[in-house]
């Protein structure tokens, strides 16, 4: 197989679109709830390298900021000359956070009600069949709206879950959120794989537990990967893992190497380890 660009111009490869339009609002009322109950020093607990719980409730605002085109004075959205994506993301986050330390939690928790809200109802109107912002972990830029969607909704959830962490708490268990983020997720595989040669019709399949209970399977096409061919007979490779090790690893809050100690794996190892690098944030 020989591989080459993506090609955003026809996504099917990217597999069945999703829709998670009327899952911010639920969303965003699971957050305050987590929020409204933390007790003051659990603000200044760490809940990502770098940052508290504090910091990252402000870093969530900012992305609300962000879809609904609302500024704040002294916080510039602009790359510098020679400047890549990930920096520039990375700093202006910084930039953001630096900006709201001297919020109060009830004043944080105000502005997300009101941001949240907002985009809540902003997605509900979505058109899912327009173009969206780019998904670089999916290697599309411009994304279909479903996916630029639905890669929002993975980022709130995501970080609701690292608060709760932060804080002494579980993953929220709760499934249809969780199969909708893993769902999302998995969509990383077939750019995850853009560097694994195999010959056409080659499968791997991914299989996640409950409370999840997805399988996802990605084909190598004449000229990539695909998560758009049907499975057909036995895959060439297998990976299964639980939802808890899936959502972590695709995030970063454990490396590969930690989650294939964890997971099982069947067929041809090369292919299973190169979807375990999987990455679907921006990292």
């Amino acid at each position: 197989m020989s591989l080459q660009p993506d090609d955003v111009s026809n996504p099917s490869w990217l597999g069945k679109p999703i829709d998670v339009r009327l899952l911010f609002e639920p969303e965003l009322a699971s957050l305050l709830d987590v929020l409204r109950g933390l007790r003051c020093n659990e603000w200044s607990k760490p809940a990502v390298p770098g940052w508290t719980v504090h910091d990252l409730a402000a870093h969530i605002l900012g992305d609300l900021h962000g879809r609904l085109g609302w500024s704040t004075e002294g916080h510039q959205r602009t790359m510098a000359a020679g400047e890549t994506l990930e920096a520039f993301i990375h700093r202006v986050n910084q930039e953001w956070i630096d900006l709201h330390t001297d919020h109060s939690p009830a004043e944080l928790i105000e502005a997300l009600e009101l941001a949240g809200t907002q985009v809540a109802c902003q997605f509900e109107g979505a058109d899912l069949d327009s173009t969206g912002l780019g998904v670089s972990w999916a290697g599309t830029d411009p994304a279909p709206m479903w996916l630029d969607v639905a890669r929002e909704f993975t980022e709130y959830w995501t970080h609701r879950q690292q608060i709760r962490h932060a804080t002494g708490r579980d993953t929220d268990p709760e499934p249809s959120a969780l199969s909708v983020v893993l769902d999302t997720f998995m969509r990383a595989l077939p750019h995850t794989l853009r560097h694994t040669p195999a010959p056409a019709g080659t499968q791997l399949q991914v299989v996640i537990g409950e409370p999840a209970a997805f399988t996802w399977t990605v084909t190598a096409t004449a000229d990539r990967w695909s998560l758009a061919e049907a499975p057909r007979g036995r895959p060439a490779a297998s990976v299964r893992l639980d939802p808890e090790t899936a959502w972590r690893l695709c995030t970063r809050g454990i490396d590969p190497s930690t989650a294939l100690a964890r997971v099982r794996i069947s067929g041809e190892r090369r292919i299973a380890e190169a979807a375990c690098q999987i990455v679907s944030i921006v990292y």
